[in-house]
């Protein structure tokens, strides 16, 4: 099975690549990414292919080629809302997402077989909004009702979403070199809410390794009997991963 990851330097990209090179069954890995990719160098697996891509609107011929025969993608590009301005954060979030996912899905050679496009999204994403929501929430619950939309128009794409809370690292030691510079507030909450949500707000809580698991095997379609229940639900033809579903999910 070939996979496509972008976002591969940052928390997320970093865990799902480390479920990805531990996945046997998974014979390329080709990553997006707009500057080289200290893990995919330092663990010098044949099957990973570093395209270095500039524009995420756009996808020409070659950068396709390079892609052709992949079967699904786990989408972590992002950044903080506090980082960039709203402008920015759109096109980042919401626009990068639906240009990729409408070009990867005439990578699918069939109806039949639909392309899997995995869009990480967050806990406090919402398609109904409220005067106070957070940009954040608007544009991520923006961007899941545009791929469901995306995904009703064109029957070669299966575009789900996941729903993270607090992504946390700690015990996922493969990782910790290749996450740097997380923020202040990440570094902060870590420090503060981190220990309370572990021990007592675990359904709060997303383990990076098992979290890298879970997206690497929806994007392999191997969740798909079981995505029904608690913490998930329909929205149009896709699904929504709460971090709730994702924990039940995976036993946690």
């Amino acid at each position: 099975m070939h996979l496509i990851l972008t976002g591969a330097t940052g928390l997320v990209g970093s865990c799902v690549l480390d479920a990805m090179l531990k996945a046997e069954d998974i014979t390329k890995i080709s990553i997006l990414s707009r500057r080289p990719v200290k893990m995919a160098e330092d663990r010098g697996d044949p099957r990973i292919n570093v395209i270095l891509h500039k524009d995420f609107e756009t996808y020409d011929s070659e950068v396709l080629e390079q892609l052709k025969g992949a079967d699904g993608c786990v989408w972590a590009l992002g950044i903080s809302q506090t980082k960039v301005d709203k402008q920015e954060y759109v096109k980042i979030t919401k626009d990068f997402a639906l240009a990729a996912a409408r070009s990867f899905a005439a990578l699918s050679p069939s109806e039949a077989r639909p392309f899997r496009f995995v869009y990480v999204s967050g806990s406090g994403a919402t398609q109904t909004p409220g005067r106070f929501s957070l940009i954040f929430a608007r544009v991520k619950g923006e961007a899941e009702q545009a791929l469901a939309d995306l995904t009703a128009e064109l029957p070669t794409l299966r575009a789900d979403t996941v729903r993270p809370s607090y992504v946390d690292s700690l015990s996922h030691e493969t990782i910790k070199p290749y996450i740097h510079g997380p923020g202040m507030l990440y570094n902060v909450s870590a420090a503060t809410i981190g220990p309370a949500l572990r021990a007592a707000f675990k359904r709060m809580y997303s383990p990076t390794e098992a979290l890298g698991d879970f997206l690497t095997q929806m994007a392999m379609g191997k969740v798909d009997g079981k995505l029904e229940g608690r913490g998930a639900f329909r929205l149009g033809p896709s699904w929504v991963v709460e971090n709730v579903g994702f924990r039940r999910i995976m036993g946690l």
